[in-house]
């Protein structure tokens, strides 16, 4: 009898074994094989992201997730019974994770200082200690601090509300002019990159007080294809850019059309290793019997894989037909140019999301 049991025990233990091990691989498999080489580099070199939206589900779940599989060490921003609350009712485990509270943070005052003399006399000391009072700015300080290595934000809140206190505190990367973002677009084993689909409305030549070009239109173009060619190649991509235009080759004539042509001029000229042509129609970009029938001997026309477009409309509009129409997962908008990691949620997302934009902000720190 007693061996009977010994033995109806161990069966009961190791199908319990069994199951664990098969929701740890469901688990994993929700990662999209591209990013297992990001994976790899967190697991030697893990990292601390700053969740400006502590108390949210769609945070607390991804939060939870990191807190059992150790990849990223998560820190919540929030009135800490609040998010201990929150977690309780959605049956997250949080359980050693730091939570934060701008309210009661003992170095706020060292924070207030650092924050005025960051902004050379835009903020006074009252001003500033009520900005750092909102998750955002106070998330953001922490990075600018070294006290984290990355944030994610934005689940309830606007994209210029993630990108406003990053340009007045983190500031943009040396050499980087301005802000963009790229779209990470995923079907089976084909990966594709879109710049930028989120940031930049237009561009147009910024003038110094003469009405000199200071810096041109096309110069900002040709600097977000450059930085979404790195974030390209992030994900395993090797980067053919196509400046997209209603125009091949200079087969049209216009302002959208001449903009693309000189940024992909730029491109040549001041990063030669990349692939990179343009202006082109986006059929004569993807189709190899379009593309080098309408450009002709083009390294790219028919086989890019990094798609410029010229303004945020076009750009917008076309990564979410390829997501709706055809059939990809949208990872992004990922930011580009900082001086630090940090992304911003659309507020339609949820906690796979979450999850998978955490890995690739703690990743870009790397």
């Amino acid at each position: 009898m007693k061996k009977t049991i010994s033995l109806i025990l161990a069966l009961i233990l190791l199908l319990s074994l069994s199951a664990l091990s098969l929701a740890e691989t469901a688990a994993e498999s929700t990662i999209p094989a591209i990013l297992d080489p990001l994976v790899s580099l967190l697991k030697t070199s893990q990292r601390r992201l700053i969740y400006t939206e502590g108390s949210d589900a769609r945070i607390l779940e991804a939060a939870a997730r990191f807190n059992a599989d150790g990849l990223i060490l998560p820190v919540l921003i929030g009135n800490v019974e609040e998010v201990k609350a929150a977690a309780a009712a959605g049956g997250f485990d949080i359980d050693g994770i730091e939570i934060i509270d701008p309210a009661t943070y003992p170095d706020m005052d060292q924070l207030v200082q650092d924050f005025v003399t960051l902004r050379k006399g835009k903020a006074t000391e009252e001003q500033a200690r009520q900005l750092l009072l909102q998750p955002n700015y106070f998330g953001t300080m922490l990075v600018k601090e070294g006290l984290a290595d990355g944030l994610l934000g934005g689940a309830t809140y606007s994209t210029a509300d993630t990108v406003r206190p990053a340009l007045q505190l983190v500031k943009t990367r040396e050499g980087a002019n301005l802000v963009s973002s790229c779209m990470v677009l995923i079907r089976d084993d084909e990966v594709l990159a879109m710049g930028d689909c989120a940031i930049n409305v237009s561009y147009e030549d910024k003038l110094d007080a003469e009405g000199n070009v200071t810096l041109s239109a096309a110069q900002q173009v040709a600097e977000v294809a450059v930085e979404t060619a790195r974030t390209a190649s992030l994900f395993g991509i090797d980067p053919k850019i196509a400046m997209l235009s209603c125009s091949t080759n200079g087969s049209g004539s216009g302002v959208g059309p001449e903009l693309m042509r000189n940024a992909t001029a730029i491109v040549k000229q001041t990063h030669p290793e990349l692939a990179c042509d343009g202006e082109m129609q986006f059929d004569a970009a993807f189709v190899p019997e379009v593309g080098q029938l309408k450009f002709p001997d083009s390294p790219v026309a028919g086989y890019a894989n990094t798609f410029i477009f010229p303004e945020i409309q076009s750009g917008n509009i076309g990564y979410k037909i390829a997501q709706r129409l055809g059939g990809f997962m949208a990872i992004g908008p990922i930011l580009q140019g900082l001086n630090a990691p940090i992304n911003d949620l659309s507020r339609g997302c949820n906690a796979e999301e979450v999850y998978l934009m955490s890995i690739i902000t703690a990743a870009q720190g790397i």
